[in-house]
């Protein structure tokens, strides 16, 4: 099966989330209200190791009719306490891509946006069927950094988890979605086996392993426009605005790459 797939972008899911968080969070009401419209439209949630062996196995590694991805990146304590629970009432998997320096315990660097899960939350996260990728260690621009901190930030976020959970992550999220040839090229050296960037747009085999797209779901998204997104309808028109701010941010990136890069080479 090779037809695109929607794969849902989540980040924090609270009551009351904080200023930092609010944007990109759900309502435990919201999330529990589109995981109703999931099971009303037939589909049917994997995981994104799942969607990403049957494409590269084309087809050989078996998928359900319908297939969405639910993932939830950095790791903030609500998708454990709201989203876990009702991820198991409907017997629906997803994955957790989680920044490790930001969870609560022994390898917290600081940096969490509200309050993070700990690894005893996340273990149990992954008990319920969530699949945890990796999603760096602090957090950051992954494209802006050199080789060296670049590396760092791969493989120290992949041995933390593979120490805390038994288990070695194969996906991989890209902080703030940005990624380059490079960053791509290090992730799959780094051992990940596919990775997922933003995009806004539906995920297609096409798009090759390391650079699957996702839809971003926030408070704002009704019921209505989350039906069309899963649907793969207006969704251009629905992030249009993101997609023009992508674009000028991305000029603005590149242009303090160059500076960089000249700096580099003058000293």
């Amino acid at each position: 099966m090779n037809a695109p797939v929607p794969v849902l972008m989540y980040h924090a899911v609270a009551r009351e989330p904080n200023e930092a968080t609010r944007g990109l969070s759900v309502s435990p009401e919201a999330f529990a209200e589109q995981l109703a419209v999931l099971e009303d439209l037939g589909r049917h949630p994997v995981t994104t190791a799942d969607l990403a062996a049957h494409w590269r196995t084309q087809g050989r590694s078996p998928l359900p009719e319908n297939p969405v991805l639910i993932t939830f990146d950095d790791g903030y304590e609500g998708v454990h306490r709201h989203a876990l629970p009702l991820l198991v009432k409907h017997g629906f998997p997803a994955t957790l891509f989680v920044s490790t320096g930001w969870l609560r315990g022994a390898h917290d660097t600081g940096g969490g946006l509200d309050t993070m899960l700990d690894w005893d939350q996340v273990r149990d996260l992954a008990a319920g069927g969530v699949e945890i990728g990796g999603h760096s260690h602090t957090h950051p621009q992954l494209d802006q950094l050199d080789d060296e901190a670049l590396w760092s930030e791969l493989t120290r976020c992949k041995e933390i988890v593979a120490a805390e959970l038994g288990t070695v992550p194969v996906s991989f999220a890209y902080p703030y979605g940005y990624s380059s040839r490079r960053v791509r090229q290090r992730v799959r050296a780094a051992g990940f086996r596919q990775a997922l960037a933003v995009g806004n747009g539906l995920a297609r085999r096409a798009q090759g392993p390391y650079a699957l797209r996702r839809l971003t779901v926030r408070r704002s998204t009704t019921t209505e426009e989350f039906a069309r997104l899963v649907q793969g309808r207006a969704i251009a028109r629905n992030f249009a605005g993101d997609r023009a701010l992508t674009k000028g941010y991305a000029l603005v990136r590149r242009a303090r790459q160059v500076r960089r890069k000249a700096i580099r080479t003058r000293v």
